[in-house]
C-alpha cells in the first residue's frame, strides 16, 4: 500500500522484534479503549505465546512503515475444544497514527488469505460497542454480524456490548 507521501506499508509475519511494539499497542487500549477486555497489559511471554503457535490458521501479522509497526492482527483460538480447531478467531490493532489509512484492511486481507489457505473453515470476531470503524471494517472484509451479547463486560465505569461476526473462508 502506497501512502500520500509515496512511503510504502508493508504486511508481514511479525518476528519476536516486533513483540514490544505489538504490546504497546496493545497496552493503550487495554488501559484507555474497550476492544479489549483485558484490565491489566501482559507480559512479552503473552505475545511470545501467539508468535510462536504453529496451529494451522494462527498467525500474527504486522503492518509496518519503514521501521514503525503501525499495527498488527493475529488470529487464534476459538475456543480450546477439538471441534472448533478449524474456527479461528481474529484481532485487529491499529496505532492511533494508523487510523483510517487502511491499515486494518491490508492486514485482514493479508491474514484472511491466510487462513483460507491453512484450511479454516470460519472466522469469528467479536467488536466491543460503539466501534463504528471496526463494524466497517469487518463488513467491507465480508463478515456478517452474528449477534450481540449485552453488557458483557465492565470496563472504564461501563457495562459494553458485544458484537459476533462471522465469516466462512472455505
Amino acid at each position: 500500500m502506497v501512502r500520500e507521501d509515496g512511503a510504502m506499508t508493508d504486511v508481514r509475519h511479525a518476528t519476536e522484534a516486533d513483540l514490544p511494539a505489538i504490546k504497546a499497542i496493545y497496552d493503550d487500549e487495554v488501559r484507555h479503549g474497550i476492544s479489549t477486555f483485558t484490565i491489566e497489559p501482559p507480559g512479552l511471554d503473552y505475545w511470545r505465546e501467539r508468535l510462536e503457535s504453529t496451529h494451522p490458521g494462527d498467525h500474527v501479522l504486522v503492518a509496518t512503515d519503514g521501521d514503525a509497526v503501525l499495527g498488527y492482527a493475529y488470529s487464534g483460538s476459538y475456543r480450546p475444544r477439538e471441534a472448533y480447531a478449524r474456527t479461528r478467531e481474529t484481532s485487529v490493532y491499529l496505532a492511533d497514527s494508523a487510523r483510517g489509512r487502511g491499515v486494518g484492511r491490508r492486514l485482514y486481507d493479508d491474514l484472511l488469505a491466510l487462513m483460507a489457505g491453512d484450511g479454516v473453515h470460519l472466522v469469528v470476531a467479536v467488536v466491543a460497542v460503539p466501534n463504528p470503524a471496526s463494524q466497517a471494517l469487518h463488513v467491507a472484509c465480508g463478515f456478517t454480524r452474528a449477534g450481540v451479547l449485552h453488557e458483557v463486560g465492565h470496563k472504564l465505569g461501563r457495562w459494553i456490548d458485544t458484537e459476533l461476526w462471522e465469516l466462512r473462508v472455505r
